[in-house]
Order: structure tokens, then C-alpha cells, then sequence
């Protein structure tokens, strides 16, 4: 197996909303975007796999040696020799890919957050930072597009964790900010017991318009002359922003179920994107 089909296969077995929008790419840029998921997917795996911390410790801090090796042009693991051929042709940064490591590293250090800022921070490194990159694969010529790309990722990343409380809940963590949890008077223990309330609706309506938000700034910083070149991330934001509306539809019953999407709506709303420049969802997102 080459190390382009490994990365292939790690995001075709993900079932991931990504994956709809690689299919549209053409080769080269598609080969790239897949070997970056493929990497993000294997430092979210340590994190998620390894019950002991020390142990992912190693292992993150393994992957921080093939990062630098990759950039030395001595990359060992088949995502890293997938990437390497992209990481100059599309100004992939080190740094960024570092910054990747550092957030998947937060959860071993960190479980809760008091406030947004703190949050925020969190999702730059999960899931902000990995936009900027895609937007160098996808294309761009303004500096704008790059803000465009950050808070698209902050409100991707919103909207797992809305999603997920859940799931998150019974792994021990909770990333609801612990002020809004105080606003709207939600303890840790009835969202880990699953107890879903009038108050725990209010407080995740509160999170989906801040992620509703991130996707209005996101469109709005998009300047018109990149548009088509990053038709592949608007694609990602149709199908996620769907899944926030319907989770919205469905209550916010999040707590013991995982809402989601059906492969061929993904590709639906995709496919929409593609063929319309995006131009209906722009202005969708923009209100």
C-alpha cells in the first residue's frame, strides 16, 4: 500500500464530512488535503486511544519528530511521506502542524474550561489552525481568506462539541465553557447522568448561536476573488451547518445519541456548493 492509499483509506473509513468535499479537488490538491487529515486523524487517535497519558505523551511527542523529519525530508510514516511531496508546494508551515500536536496534547492536560477565551483557544489548535492549512491547498490570494479559514475551523469545531457533549461527557471531559454552565445553571453531573432540561437547552441554544456566529464571521471575511478556489471548505460548512440545524430541530437531544447526517445528504449538499460558487450558502450564513 502506497502512502497516498493509506491516507485514502484513513479518510474514507472516518465517514468524515471532509471527505465529501476531497472528492471535488483535483488530484494533486486532493492528494494533499487527505495526507493533512490523514495526520490529523493519527494525532487525534493517540489522544483518543490511549488510555494512559504518559503513554500519549510519547506518541505525541513521537509525532513531533516526524514532523521535523518530514520537513528534513527524512519522513518515516506513510502520512508523513504523503505530505512531504505538498508541505513547500502549498506553504504548509511546521509551526502550524506543531500547533496541531499542542491541541491534541491539551486534553491530556486539560478536561474543562472557565470561559470562551479559554474554549477558543482550544478549538484554534484542533480545529482554526487546521483550516488556515486547508486554505493554503484549497488556493488563495488574499490575506483575508486566511481569517475566512480560522473561524470556519472554530465553528466546525463548535458544532463537534455541541454535537458530542455526550460522548465527550462519558470520556471525562466537558468543554462547555464552566461560565456559561454557571449561566444557565447546568452542573457536570446532570450532563454527565445524561439529565436533559429546559436549562440545558438554553445553554446549548446559547453554544449553537456562537457557533452560528463563527460561521457569519467566516463567510463575511471570505473575499469574493477566492471564492471559487475555496469552494471545498463552503462545501464542509453547508454540510455542517446542517447538522447544527438539525440538531437544533431535534431539541439538542445530544446527551445520549449522536446526530448526524446520511452519506448521500452529505454529498447532496456538497454537490450544491460545487455546481453554485457557493454563493446561496454565503448569503444563508451571512443573516
Amino acid at each position: 500500500m502506497s502512502p497516498d492509499e493509506y491516507c485514502q483509506n484513513k479518510a474514507a473509513k472516518s465517514g468524515s464530512s471532509f471527505y465529501y468535499a476531497f472528492l471535488f479537488l483535483p488530484p494533486e490538491r486532493r492528494k494533499a488535503i487527505t495526507a493533512l487529515y490523514a495526520f490529523c486523524r493519527e494525532v487525534d487517535d493517540v489522544v483518543d486511544e490511549c488510555t494512559d497519558p504518559s503513554v500519549a505523551r510519547m506518541k505525541l511527542a513521537w509525532w513531533r519528530s516526524q514532523i521535523e523529519g518530514m520537513y528534513a525530508g527524512k519522513a518515516e510514516h506513510p502520512v508523513t511521506q504523503a505530505l512531504e511531496p505538498h508541505v513547500h508546494a502549498y506553504d504548509l508551515s511546521a509551526d502550524r502542524l506543531y500547533a496541531i500536536v499542542d491541541g491534541m496534547e491539551m486534553d491530556l492536560d486539560q478536561t474543562r474550561y472557565s470561559d470562551w477565551a479559554g474554549l477558543k483557544k482550544y478549538c484554534w489548535h484542533a480545529a482554526g489552525v487546521v483550516g488556515e492549512l486547508s486554505a493554503s491547498i484549497f488556493g488563495y490570494t488574499q490575506p483575508e481568506t486566511l481569517v475566512y479559514a480560522e473561524k470556519l475551523g472554530l465553528a466546525f469545531q463548535l458544532t463537534n462539541i455541541i454535537r458530542d457533549v455526550g460522548d465527550d461527557a462519558r470520556r471525562g471531559r466537558i468543554y462547555l465553557p464552566v461560565e456559561d454552565m454557571q449561566k444557565f445553571n447546568v452542573t457536570a453531573a446532570e450532563i454527565i447522568d445524561g439529565h436533559h432540561s429546559d436549562r440545558f437547552v438554553d445553554l446549548m441554544r446559547f453554544q449553537t448561536e456562537r457557533a452560528r456566529q463563527c460561521y457569519r464571521e467566516a463567510v463575511q471575511a471570505l473575499p469574493e476573488a477566492d471564492r471559487r478556489a475555496q469552494r471545498p471548505g463552503l462545501m464542509m460548512a453547508a454540510i455542517y451547518h446542517a447538522l447544527l440545524r438539525e440538531i437544533e430541530l431535534d431539541n439538542w437531544q445530544v446527551l445520549d445519541q449522536r446526530i448526524s447526517l446520511t452519506p448521500i445528504r452529505k454529498f447532496g449538499l456538497a454537490w450544491k456548493v460545487w455546481v453554485g460558487g457557493g454563493r446561496g450558502l454565503i448569503k444563508r450564513l451571512s443573516q
